[in-house]
């Protein structure tokens, strides 16, 4: 193990390291560095837990993960991260950590996380994602815990969770969520899994309650924290729990638009039965009309 933490480093040249083929911890944090050259990590072919957390790096270079083919856990929380690019931990085949909180990543490159396969833990809370597309985590199938608190994000994507077969915690907590689809989580096929999602500006309204009754209703889903879920909109209801919404409104709301359907439904067959007695009672008249000259050259 070598640990630099708190030495003022502020920038890692080509071949740093290459006396130290047989390490397996490096600890970097708590420095000034911004750069890390190609070939920084050249002969570290051995090295398990790579920590470079609270530094000033604005990206990873694409070449990053060249020599870090057994890394097993990486830390890059608390940089200055704006984006991730999809070849920068295209080599990280062996990753089972990776810690990436605490940033300023408002885009993810589609493809990122493709090669890490053995990723157990992600960790992307405290940046300022603000969409989680289709595929975005596409090849995570051991993924156990993702943790996506504290982004800026409205909007999740149907299938965004559709190849996570392992995750147990899943954390959306602290964002800008409103509303959700059921089928987003119904798409999650676990043994089981645990959402957290409170400290989100929720609209509370009978379809949110029935999505959320949905979620529960699955035996593998758990909201751990459905108690703690605040309205944020509609105004009456601003700062109440979504669990102490009155369930009987709901009720009360569907037996409204079950007594709307039957209304218009009821109009709509007085309408057709007039309708047809009118075209009846027409045709009976024509029918007179036309056989009364008949009679008369009878006569």
């Amino acid at each position: 193990m070598l640990d630099l933490r708190r030495n003022n480093l502020s920038e890692l040249e080509a071949g740093s390291f290459n006396a130290l083929w047989s390490m397996k911890i490096l600890l970097l944090s708590s420095n000034y560095i911004r750069t890390i050259h190609l070939k920084a990590f050249e002969s570290l072919g051995f090295l398990e837990k790579l920590d470079v957390s609270r530094n000033l790096m604005h990206k990873l270079s694409h070449d990053f993960s060249n020599d870090l083919v057994s890394l097993k856990e990486l830390r890059v929380s608390f940089n200055q991260l704006e984006q991730l690019g999809f070849k920068s931990l295209q080599y990280l085949e062996n990753l089972e950590k990776l810690d990436l909180s605490h940033n300023q990543v408002s885009f993810i490159e589609r493809g990122t996380f493709r090669g890490l396969s053995k990723l157990r833990h992600l960790f992307l809370q405290a940046n300022k994602l603000e969409v989680i597309h289709d595929g975005f985590f596409f090849m995570l199938q051991n993924l156990e815990i993702l943790n996506l608190a504290r982004n800026n994000l409205s909007v999740i994507e149907v299938d965004a969770f559709t190849s996570l077969h392992s995750v147990t915690l899943l954390v959306l907590s602290g964002n800008q969520l409103n509303h959700l689809k059921f089928k987003t989580f119904l798409n999650i096929q676990t043994l089981s899994t645990h959402l957290q999602v409170s400290k989100n500006p929720w609209i509370c309204d009978c379809d949110l309650q029935r999505v959320f009754g949905k979620i529960m209703s699955v035996r593998h889903l758990h909201v751990d924290d459905y108690e703690n879920l605040t309205c944020s909109s509609p105004l009456q209801l601003a700062g109440s729990s979504l669990i102490s919404v009155d369930t009987q409104l709901c009720v009360a709301e569907t037996a409204t638009v079950l007594v709307i359907t039957i209304t218009v439904l009821v109009t709509v067959i007085a309408a057709i039965v007039m309708a047809e007695r009118n075209r009846k009672k027409n045709q009976e008249k024509n029918w007179n009309e036309s056989e009364g000259p008949f009679d008369s050259q009878e006569k």
